[in-house]
């Protein structure tokens, strides 16, 4: 009796995995799903419906501070809507409001005083709940720091710390809270902030100005500081722990010389008039013209594969990118980051 009883109950073990196996090749999802992150920044100014068989997590780009500095002001909401739509088509996508970017004012004002951070705490809440997110994104470009164009104050690093205490206790332990930062990693006190956070963005790109790489992997003859390298290692020097660090990695380059300032990949590729060179200590990509000038530094596939490579090699969480628009009609970097993060042939 005990015999039979161990039988049928090894039969019913074997029908639950032979399921299991079967959904998970019914919906095509590999299962690092659950263990990674591939992230894309979606703008608001976008008018691409986004892909979603290669992607865990969106950013919608993005909610500001609100001029009363209680609340958040959100870009294009019907648009907002429709990526989190997308979660019907596959329910595990995460979709979170990027509040900030570049040039995003009111962030110092607000953190300053108790009663409008946690009034602007409470809003992320109210608009989590109204449109059905996942969690809320801080881009606060930068504490402490007026670069771009925004106020600040030397209380913001602190201040900082104490808005992510608020707006984890406002949406609660079953969202998502994350924050994008600058590759440098010196506006934030990670030690702190650690508690609050679930995982953090590193921007690990805009690192230099061309003709250098602004996202080499490594430091090399064409870096000045910076690297990929360097700005994880300062995040985990910081304090915050490697597992929960996401890679940034940038679908855009920079020109000079006869090149615009900057270039969406798409665009990149199209031009005929420049030659492809290949910096092997810095594992990235360049164009120079025919006096072998540096016009264009950028990224591809193959520096895309090499710096997932390098993200596992840390035992990081995943990698994000800035933005889904600036890809090619084929989507060559978005797969590739795919690729790489999931660990696929």
């Amino acid at each position: 009796m005990k015999i039979f009883r161990l039988l049928s109950l090894l039969l019913v073990v074997l029908l639950a995995s032979c399921l299991n196996k079967k959904k998970s090749a019914d919906t095509g999802m590999p299962g690092n799903e659950s263990r990674y992150v591939v992230l894309a920044y979606v703008t608001s100014w976008g008018v691409s419906t986004p892909e979603t068989s290669c992607l865990t997590h969106i950013n919608y780009a993005f909610g500001h501070v609100a001029d009363d500095n209680k609340g958040i002001r959100i870009d294009n909401e019907p648009r907002l809507q429709m990526i989190v739509g997308l979660k019907k088509e596959k329910p595990s996508l995460k979709v979170l409001l990027s509040v900030g970017g570049w040039g995003s004012s009111r962030f110092s004002e607000m953190a300053a005083n108790d009663s409008t951070r946690t009034a602007f705490a409470a809003d992320c809440r109210r608009v989590i709940d109204k449109f059905g997110l996942d969690g809320i994104d801080i881009d606060w470009e930068y504490p402490g720091s007026g670069t771009a164009g925004i106020s600040f104050s030397s209380a913001d690093k602190e201040n900082f710390t104490l808005l992510m205490r608020d707006v984890r206790q406002a949406v609660g332990k079953d969202k998502l809270l994350t924050i994008a930062t600058a590759a440098t990693g010196r506006y934030y006190d990670f030690r702190a902030i650690e508690p609050y956070v679930d995982y953090v963005n590193i921007m690990a790109y805009d690192m230099e100005e061309a003709p250098f790489h602004h996202a080499a992997l490594h430091c090399s003859d064409m870096t000045e500081e910076w690297s990929c390298e360097k700005a994880v290692a300062g995040h985990i020097a910081g304090g915050f722990p490697v597992q929960r660090l996401v890679l940034g990695i940038p679908f855009y380059g920079h020109g000079t010389n006869e090149a615009p300032e900057s270039l969406d990949y798409r665009h990149i590729i199209s031009i005929d008039s420049l030659y492809s060179r290949w910096d092997s200590v810095a594992q990235v990509p360049y164009l120079v013209n025919s006096k072998g000038t540096v016009v264009v530094n950028y990224e591809n596939a193959q520096s895309i594969e090499l710096k997932c490579r390098f993200l596992h090699r840390q035992g990081m969480l995943g990698a994000m990118y800035w933005d889904y628009d600036s890809d090619d009609e084929m989507g060559t970097l978005r797969h590739a980051v795919y690729r790489g993060v999931m660990q696929l042939p």
